[in-house]
């Protein structure tokens, strides 16, 4: 994708253009190829315990091609194939088959049969399969599959063309000829479960993603037609964690030990104990840090005892909450500079302010914070299975088809942000009331039967908490509401719920909180809107005033009424008109909100009902005397 016509930013070779997704681009389809296409130039990328917890050696990011050197580069970044290879021309409607020695440099594909040379399109229709497949609909066998006549029936042509109806609408209209012997199905019935079983009945298990011609696995899956720019087509498998700090133990020098971890040789040598290699790469991280050979080897033995100390078993979440949760400010790390940050309430404050800040525990505002994404793999058809098949790890197809990945694409992102804990007494109190947990609870059931139960419990813990869903809801408002204040468009910004509550006995502390951030793609971050923001008395009045905005929705009694919204009812109070956000920034794919949990109703008290009331008061109160 070397063309200045075909460029996709970094950022999306993660989500949505990773590893195994459609790319759609003027007209013409590609899939990306798996991480054998990113040759050496590929850029190192540190975050030891998103590592640790993935279980790989680290992460590459794809390598930028300089603007206006996109043709006379070799090709070094990241590969994206044509598919599907069946193609059909808007003009003469004759349908073509592509093969890669069809491919001429970085032009499009040109129908050769008719003389207006049109631009070659896609088939809208492919298949898929449950375990990760994708391959082209066998559209010949399709022609041919309602065919009555012996000689029809055995017909090998692959003389195809795509018609249209204009007299006819829908599926109906589309059909599939064979110019050969006249055989003709429609598309109608295609997209129906099962669709192809008696044309296919056995996936291909080809991964035309890969860049080895003809690799294919063995699979018993029924395939089924799905369109081509479908969500259920790419379901990738995400993973990411912000850049905590480490102390740096006994090692002398911390500043030299930093510029040797930052080495962009560094991966490989921790990665290459016992490699003929290693020895040059620490003398040539010597020789560039102007350290000593020895000391190259104290930090790589500190930083292996580092990474056996993290504790897999333990959520990435509880040492970002920790670090937040830390009663000293942190200014002395490049990736992570945080402050305390008071609300600044006077004790002759407007009641509903001294009301926010009994429930507001603490506030930092992040001027520095890193965050490294990286994509694990991917899923096809659905998220998950059934439930006599549940999520299993060998269903997330790796990002090399071929062996098991030694390390994962990933993007670091720099940016800043704004996180708010609130009072666990008050919390837990609030949580153990009946009409609270009961609303909770009817959530929970409908999460236990979804099938991406298996996606959000990751996020919210092993037992979705009345916590949660008012965190996470609240985080929703936060991100809406600083979209008008910050100057920050809602799709730039981020978040992530802390609100994971751990057993009795457990040494790590209940979470309660929520990091509303922005990052981007450039070593320099943003601009400090979002900060400023976060700061007394900015903070407050956000805060009061997505509190307010929350009471009501332009499609209510509809949204608070409802007793069960969006995919698999996980939603209550909360639609695209008053909570919903672009699902960029939110980690829990818009699922598990409530806006009656946040701010309450007549029969149940949200966490921050007392907060509104005294605001209505208020905004009353002033009504009267103007």
């Amino acid at each position: 994708m070397r063309d200045n016509r075909r460029k996709v930013r970094r950022g999306q070779t993660i989500v949505p253009f990773g590893v195994g997704g459609i790319l759609d681009l003027r007209g013409e389809s590609f899939a990306a190829a798996d991480v054998r296409g990113w040759g050496a130039y590929a850029t190192p990328v540190d975050s030891p315990r998103l590592a640790a917890k993935l279980r790989v050696e680290g992460f590459r990011s794809a390598p930028v091609i300089p603007s206006g050197k996109a043709r006379v580069s070799a090709r070094i970044g990241p590969v994206y194939v044509r598919f599907p290879k069946w193609l059909f021309c808007p003009q003469c409607r004759r349908m073509t088959y592509w093969r890669s020695d069809m491919e001429d440099g970085d032009n499009p594909a040109l129908c050769t049969r008719c003389s207006k040379k049109s631009q070659l399109a896609p088939m809208r229709f492919i298949q898929v399969c449950r375990a990760g497949h994708m391959a082209d609909i066998d559209w010949r066998w399709w022609a041919h599959s309602r065919a009555e006549a012996h000689g029809q029936r055995n017909c090998q042509a692959q003389e195809l063309r795509f018609e249209a109806d204009r007299d006819s609408s829908g599926l109906d209209a589309l059909s599939i000829r064979c110019l050969v012997c006249r055989s003709r199905r429609s598309l109608t019935g295609i997209s129906q479960p099962n669709s192809l079983k008696h044309i296919t009945p056995q996936c291909p298990g080809t991964h035309p993603w890969s860049l080895v011609e003809d690799e294919a696995d063995s699979c018993e899956e029924v395939p089924q037609a799905v369109q081509r720019g479908a969500s259920n087509v790419y379901f990738p498998v995400t993973h990411s964690a912000l850049d905590i700090p480490t102390p740096t133990g006994r090692l002398q020098n911390a500043e030299a030990a930093r510029k040797v971890v930052n080495h962009k040789l560094w991966p490989e040598y921790i990665s290459s104990e016992g490699d003929p290699l290693s020895d040059e790469f620490k003398r040539i991280i010597a020789v560039q840090s102007e350290v000593s050979e020895e000391y190259v080897e104290a930090v790589r033995r500190h930083h292996v005892g580092e990474m056996a100390a993290v504790n897999t078993d333990d959520h990435l979440s509880v040492a970002e909450w920790a670090a937040f949760s830390a009663p000293e400010s942190v200014d002395d790390s490049k990736t992570f500079t945080v402050r305390h940050i008071s609300l600044a309430i006077e004790q002759d404050a407007p009641d509903s302010l001294r009301e926010l800040a009994q429930r507001i525990s603490s506030v930092v505002v992040a001027d520095r914070v890193r965050e490294v994404r990286a994509l694990e793999g991917f899923t096809r058809y659905e998220p998950g299975s059934d439930e006599n098949d549940g999520f299993e790890g060998e269903r997330i197809v790796a990002v090399d088809t071929a062996h098991r990945p030694h390390w994962l694409p990933a993007i670091e992102t720099y940016g800043e942000g704004i996180f708010i804990s609130v009072d666990e007494t008050l919390l837990s109190h609030w949580e153990r009331i009946p009409s609270v947990r009961n609303r909770a609870l009817r959530i929970e059931n409908n999460l236990e039967a979804s099938f991406k139960a298996d996606r959000l419990r990751d996020k919210c813990g092993p037992r979705l908490l009345p916590r949660f869903v008012m965190l996470h809801t609240l985080a929703h408002q936060f991100i809406r509401q600083l979209s008008y204040d910050s100057g920050y468009n809602a799709a730039s910004l981020r978040e992530r719920v802390y609100a994971r509550s751990h057993p009795p006995g457990s040494e790590h502390p209940p979470q309660a909180g929520v990091f509303i951030y922005t990052a981007a793609g450039d070593a320099e971050g943003t601009l400090g809107g979002l900060v400023r923001q976060g700061q007394a008395p900015h903070l407050s009045e956000t805060l009061i005033r997505l509190l307010e905005s929350a009471q009501w929705c332009s499609q209510d009694p509809l949204c608070a009424d409802s007793h069960g919204r969006s995919l698999a009812n996980l939603n209550r109070a909360a639609c695209h008109a008053c909570t919903l956000l672009p699902e960029t920034c939110c980690e829990a794919d818009n699922s598990l909100l409530d806006r009656t949990l946040l701010v309450g109703d007549g029969d149940i008290p949200g966490f921050f009902h007392d907060v509104v009331e005294a605001a209505v008061l208020e905004s009353a109160a002033s009504v009267e005397q103007s």
